[in-house]
């Protein structure tokens, strides 16, 4: 029996249009309703709140959100009644008195965090697979949607002078062809969304100057979608010397940007590029404003950085902790997101005028760490890729203590003294290892469609403790 992702792939390119577009209608009465520009205004007005303001806010939210979270949801209610029961009387009106949230509770049973008195019936079903590939399942009630899409209206599109309406393109993991597709389109438009939606799995150099045309035939406004995919479409915008793509603002997510990435898609598109941060969770968010400045999104969670099991001043990178203050029927506390990254000072000091707090950088997953033996780890390898490398993309595979990899995909006029840059630059960061340089052709993506830009081989169990 065919599933519904198999039927949708059968259809005519007019039928898939149908059919992505009343998806896209259904989200559309989820995401949006005759409060939306209410919310709108509101989170723009709360943008230039003092830091004082937004910690006082914070701190009366997480104090519900706890509350909330042990005494009407199960997973959370279950886990205090134990401790009393072993004769714990730690206050879990401390947020310090709470566990670490690992992702495998959170996949195991889901419904378990959802508070006892909402019915999962009548909310909106969340499904992401993560960097891992394994599923998680959410729930949020149609007030939190709204929340969250007025909170990407306002930070996401209204910052660069965009909005909703506007015809959009998306560059994503969602299977809207084939993967085994050899003609176009790579595509679907979606209606609903007045949205373009390009596979981000399809991005061959021959293919790509059809995402080309499909781009100027639906007069896209803008485009959001992961980095390493819009860079691939500048490259060879650059490459065919085209003019005709000028865009309002190009929006990257799901991965980090490096400089030279950024320099080619602006210049592809003619139009400033913003790096965003996100996740499905709904427990943190950054967008990116006209100065520069990675500004965080208060209302989504409260953020702690850890390492090693302690708290990371600001400034210094460690894994990231969320307490979701969004979603306050499926609450996350403490939960390891899996990404690395480093909180800016107190004081908000962006150009822009703008209140809301800073991410100093996302250096990526947990995982996209490499191991030196003296048990360092090393997490920020941007730059040695930079922009006077001639290479499409790189990614770097540590397989063991001593033997590192670099896969490439070589530019137009790469040359030896390419390889031994990036290879001497990988060595002034890891010491003494041997590096292996490797082209090929393609660098393969995840389940996801996403870039991994650094990939540690090594068993947990032999890595340095």
């Amino acid at each position: 029996m065919l599933d519904p992702l198999q039927i949708y792939h059968r259809l005519p390119y007019p039928l898939r249009v149908l059919a992505a577009s009343a998806r896209g209608y259904y989200l559309r009465s989820w995401r949006y309703g005759p409060e939306t520009e209410g919310l709108v205004a509101q989170a723009l007005e709360r943008d230039f709140w003092s830091a004082g303001r937004w910690k006082a806010w914070q701190e009366e939210r997480l104090a519900f959100i706890l509350h909330r979270a042990a005494t009407r949801v199960p997973y959370y209610r279950s886990l205090w009644e134990d401790r009393r029961r072993r004769g714990d009387r730690s206050s879990w009106e401390i947020l310090d008195n709470w566990p670490i949230l690992e992702k495998e509770p959170l996949r195991l049973a889901p419904q378990e965090f959802v508070a006892d008195d909402r019915s999962i019936g009548g909310m909106f079903p969340e499904h992401t697979s993560g960097s891992s590939g394994k599923p998680l399942r959410l729930w949020w009630s149609l007030k939190t949607v709204r929340a969250w899409y007025a909170l990407f209206e306002a930070r996401w599109r209204r910052w660069h002078g965009v909005g909703r309406m506007d015809p959009w393109a998306h560059v994503g993991g969602q299977m809207v062809a084939p993967f085994g597709r050899t003609k176009p389109p790579f595509w679907v438009w979606n209606a609903g969304l007045n949205q373009l939606y390009l596979s981000s799995y399809h991005l061959a150099p021959a293919f790509i100057p059809h995402y080309l045309e499909a781009l100027k035939r639906h007069r896209v406004k803008y485009i959001l979608g992961y980095t390493s995919s819009l860079h691939a479409l500048a490259l060879e915008i650059l490459r065919l010397g085209r003019k005709d793509l000028s865009l309002s603002v190009a929006i990257t997510d799901a991965e980090p940007i490096l400089e030279h990435q950024r320099q080619a898609i602006a210049e592809a598109f003619q139009c400033p590029v913003r790096a965003t941060y996100g996740m499905a969770e709904a427990a943190a968010a950054a967008g990116e404003c006209r100065e520069g400045g990675a500004h965080l999104w208060p209302e989504a969670g409260w953020l702690e950085v850890m390492e090693d099991g302690r708290p990371q001043p600001r400034g210094q990178a460690g894994e990231l902790l969320a307490t979701g203050l969004l979603n306050e029927d499926m609450p996350l506390i403490r939960y390891r997101v899996g990404d690395r990254a480093a909180l800016a000072g107190e004081e908000p000091s962006c150009p822009c005028g703008r209140g809301l707090p800073l991410l100093a950088r996302v250096e990526g997953r947990s995982d996209d760490v490499l191991y030196l033996r003296d048990g360092r780890k090393v997490g920020r390898l941007d730059t040695v890729f930079k922009a006077d490398l001639c290479i499409r993309e790189a990614q770097i595979v540590q397989e063991s203590l001593s033997r590192v990899r670099i896969k490439f995909v070589r530019g137009p006029d790469y040359a030896a003294s390419t390889g031994e840059a990036m290879a001497r630059r990988l060595k002034e960061r890891l010491g003494p290892v041997e590096v292996v340089l490797e082209e090929v052709a393609m660098i393969s993506r995840t389940g996801r469609g996403k870039f991994q830009a650094v990939l540690c081989r090594i068993p947990s169990e032999e890595r340095p403790k």
